[in-house]
């Protein structure tokens, strides 16, 4: 499966922005999809996956209860909804795939990556 993620931006602190990621090639359907972000000079960071069925969610505690993760399989698409934003939550955000939750929650392994899409949060 190919993913794009796209839907960046710049935006103020405390406004909102949905990311999504969209798929195509093998059935999107079939795998989790799950949502990393890399700050300058940081290291790649966990932030939210979703079930392939969409019955199944996780966040990083970086993110939850701000951000909300969704998929609609019949248009081969992944959101991230980011509510609240903050200067820190500025990041190149990827997609990337994995067979099961289990995988994504352990660390992989990661079929896909989607190129990231750009988020700006100013202050």
């Amino acid at each position: 499966v190919q993913l794009q993620a796209s839907g960046g931006g710049l935006v103020q602190a405390g406004d909102s922005l949905r990311l999504s990621c969209a798929a195509s090639g093998r059935t999107f359907s079939n795998y989790a999809i799950a949502w990393f972000r890399q700050a300058p000079g940081k290291e790649r960071e966990y932030i939210a996956a979703i079930s392939w069925g969409g019955g199944s969610a996780d966040y990083a505690d970086s993110v939850k209860g701000r951000f909300t993760v969704s998929r609609d399989n019949a248009k081969n698409a992944v959101y991230l909804q980011m509510n609240s934003l903050k200067p820190e939550d500025t990041a190149v955000y990827y997609c990337a795939a994995a067979e099961t939750m289990g995988a994504v929650l352990t660390g992989g392994p990661f079929g896909s990556w989607g190129q990231g899409t750009l988020v700006t949060v100013s202050s």
